[in-house]
Order: structure tokens, then sequence, then C-alpha cells
């Protein structure tokens, strides 16, 4: 297991400090790959029909679900997501109406042999509509299919509107991990950014949802108007005392061309990179010294923890949903308004309006907006990415072994050539022998910078992403 002080040197050091500067450029997140924006719109709902029926016969077997509740009773400033103003009744009766909908006209074409792995509710605010809802869509599965044994059912859930009642539904539809979106526990942080404060104190959600067996995430934002390198270190020391079962440090991405509500955070004043470094750096010791493993960049597990395994294994992965283990993912078919369903050789995406996919489930009983076919190239490029990003590392040898190819038919498809991992090497961030690239814990600072060498669709040019650092 790394300790903080495998990071080799002071993070907000000046010498930290200039690799920031040198490497903070706009960059994909690598959520998946090719990045959302390059899905084109002569993808539609025939294409993706197919490509359902085609997934059957593709690795991974395993289904992944993905439902989308976009609503929220009150839209956070700093929120990048897709998300609509809560709406009255009806209109919430008609959108899970289309969900099911739009879940029969898929599961038709499923494989019911195949096992569910991970069924995920995101948004918006899924637990801020009627219970009554999430077991409709729940029981329409069950009708459907059968859980793998290690099934992992978890959604996102905002702490002002959880309650002990509705903890006990959560669990007795059988949800067995929940994302709590803290953000920070600074009421003052939390005002700033139009977020209402937990409704029953934080330690006291974790103790229910633990008397239900159910694993806890606890998901925080650094770089946000109020916050400092000491509050945010005492919000993290705070999350280490609840002890759950992760935890989840994410970098304020402020790209206000993308989400206009951004711009009042502005007002306030937004945190430098000198100064997000330092929650930055002060978070990963806190974690590190309460015996958490680090994940990727910004995720925080015990030792004992599914990722954690994964990850000593090299066999972490990300998907849509977040996380998980190369053995629990599935094929992802995702439903509701902008989701994106993520299968072996393609995406595709709904469309974003709630209105607007209500209608397109109800003509075609899909609403796919725009998607991408991944090509045999572009299907390594992930491969290669993925490694990266999840697992540190990258070994080409295994790649070329794995595809019967020859490592320089895989550098050829990634236009890549080592020179331009020499800045990186120079500046102590990785090794790289023997078509072997290994990231220093150091490194992880820059992984999109460093994922990015090794991206063929990249221009140079990019400004339409956040920055990397």
């Amino acid at each position: 297991m790394l300790s903080y002080k495998d990071f080799g040197f002071n993070l907000t050091s000046t010498e930290t400090y200039s690799l920031i500067r040198k490497y903070e450029k706009p960059g994909p997140r690598y959520t998946s790959y090719p990045p959302a924006t390059f899905f084109n719109n002569s993808f539609g709902d025939k294409d993706y029909i197919n490509l359902v029926k085609d997934s059957n016969r593709n690795s991974p077997e395993n289904i992944s679900f993905y439902f989308h509740i976009p609503f929220c009773p009150q839209l956070c400033h700093f929120c990048g997501c897709n998300t609509d103003i809560m709406r009255e009744k009806s209109f919430i009766d008609k959108y899970v109406d289309a969900i099911v909908a739009e879940f029969e006209t898929v599961a038709q074409h499923l494989d019911k042999s195949r096992l569910i792995s991970q069924v995920h509710w995101g948004g918006g605010t899924p637990n801020s509509v009627s219970m009554k809802y999430i077991r409709r869509v729940m029981e329409k599965i069950k009708e459907n299919f059968n859980y793998s044994g290690n099934c992992e059912i978890a959604m996102e859930c905002n702490p002002a509107y959880l309650t002990k009642p509705q903890i006990e539904e959560l669990a007795s539809i059988g949800f067995n991990r929940i994302s709590i979106g803290i953000q920070d526990f600074d009421p003052e942080v939390l005002k700033l950014i139009n977020r209402r404060p937990s409704l029953l104190p934080e330690e006291k959600l974790l103790d229910l949802f633990h008397e239900k067996n159910i694993k806890v995430n606890l998901d925080f934002v650094y770089g946000l108007p109020g916050q400092t390198p000491d509050s945010f270190e005492d919000t993290i020391k705070r999350a280490v005392k609840m002890q759950p079962e992760r935890i989840v440090t994410f970098s304020y991405a402020h790209v206000p061309w993308v989400k206009s509500a951004q711009k009042i955070l502005e007002q306030y004043g937004l945190p430098d990179a000198q100064t997000k470094l330092g929650m930055f750096e002060n978070a990963y010791k806190a974690a590190f010294d309460d015996g958490y493993e680090a994940i990727g960049l910004d995720h925080f597990a015990k030792p004992d923890d599914e990722l954690s395994l994964a990850l000593a294994q090299h066999q972490l992965h990300r998907n849509f949903m977040g996380y998980c283990s190369r053995e629990s993912t599935g094929q992802v078919y995702a439903f509701g308004a902008t989701s994106i369903s993520q299968l072996w050789n393609a995406y595709g995406q709904n469309c974003k309006s709630p209105k607007e996919y209500i209608d397109a489930i109800k003509t075609k009983g899909t609403a796919i907006e725009k998607g991408y076919v991944m090509s045999g190239r572009d299907l390594i490029c992930n491969q290669v990415i993925q490694e990266i990003m999840c697992n540190n590392r990258l070994d080409l040898n295994a790649i070329a072994k794995e595809k019967t190819m020859n490592v320089s038919d895989i550098e050829n498809i990634l236009n890549f050539d080592s020179a331009s991992l020499n800045p990186f090497i120079e500046d102590g961030l990785i090794t790289f022998s023997s078509n072997v690239m290994e990231v220093k814990p150091i490194g992880r600072l820059f992984l999109r910078n460093i994922a990015m060498v090794f991206d063929p669709l990249l221009t140079g040019k990019e400004t339409n992403y956040s920055k990397t650092v």
C-alpha cells in the first residue's frame, strides 16, 4: 500500500507548482474513449438497436443498467451534470412511464441468460422522487433478468432529502451501495453553491445505511468558493472519521460555456491552481493517514475494497457509472434523458430534454440523439487509455500479444512516439522501459496529460475541455 510519503516531495512546493503550470491545459477527462465530444448525430435509434442485439455476442457478457433521474428540487451552481428543476407529479409520472417503456424496448433484444452485475441510479437527484417510482423500475428488472451473486445496486443521493424511512425503503428494494453527495461539510460553502445542507447529521446517515448493510461512498468537490486547504482538510478528516467504504474528492471543473450557472460562482472568487493543489494534498494526506488506498486520481477506498483489490492486480476498470473491477463490469444499457449507453464497441446517447425524451419514447420506443461506433483502432486506443487512467501503467507488449499484433503496429495505431514521453520522464512523473510505462505516485496528478500522448484523435488545438490539473 502506498503511503503519503511515497509522493516524494511536497505537493505545494514551488517545484510542484511549476509542474502544474507546465501541464495545466484543456484536455479530455477520459470517462470514455473517444470522449463524448466525438459523438455524432448520424448515429440513430436503428443503429442503437442493432448494436444492442449484437452486444449479446460480445464481451463483457455481464449487463450494467443505468437509470437517469434528471430532476433536482434545487439546482446547484457548481453542477456540470444535465439536470432540470423538479417538475409536477404528473410530469414525473410520464417520465417514469417512458423509462419503463424504453427498458421494455431494449430488454426484448437482450439475452435473458446474461447476468446483471451493476445497477446504478444517477441524476439529478434520484432520491428526491418518490421511492414508488424506483421500486416500479427495479421490479421490472427482476421480471426479466437475474442478478449476479455480487451485483452492485447503487444510487446517488443528496443528503438534503434523505430520511430514515427512505433509507429503509432503499434497503427493502435491494440497494447495497449509496453515494452521498456531501460536497462540503461547511454550510457557508454550501450556501455559496446554492446547495441545501444534510437533513440529518451526516454521521447519523452513515450509521443508518450501515445498519442495513449498505456500503457508502462520500463524495466531495474541491475548488469551490469559500474553500481553503485547511477547511477542506477538516472536511476530509471528518469524512475519514466516519469510516465510509469509499471517499471521492472531485476537482471542480469550471466550464461556464457549458453550464452558464457556473458564472455565478465567479462573483465569489474561485480558488487558484495552487490553492486547489493544497486542498488536494491535504485530502490525500488525510485519507492515506487513515489507511485508505488511492484509486485513480480522485477516489479512495479501504484496502479490502473491491477497487483496491482490483488495482493491486491491474484489473481496475471504469465506465460512465464510475470505477469498478473488470470482473464486475458489464456493457452499459442506459435509460432516461441524456443517458449514455456504453456497449462493447459503441456509445449511444439519448436526447437531453425530458419532454423530448418522453415524446420520443412514445413514438419510437427509443430516444437516441447521437452516438459513436468504434473502429478496431478506436477499441485499441480505448484499452490503452483505460489502462493508464485506471491502473497507472501501460504494457504495450501485453496488449500486442492479446491482439496478436506487433508492438510497432500498436504504436502506429496510437501515432505514438516514445520521445513524446521524455518530458514526463525528465520531470519524474513516469518510467518507460521495454515498452512498459509505470506512472509514479506524483504522476497521478497528470494522468490526463499522460493519456493524451496516446490519443491519436487530439489535434493539439483543443479548447472545449476543462483543464487537466
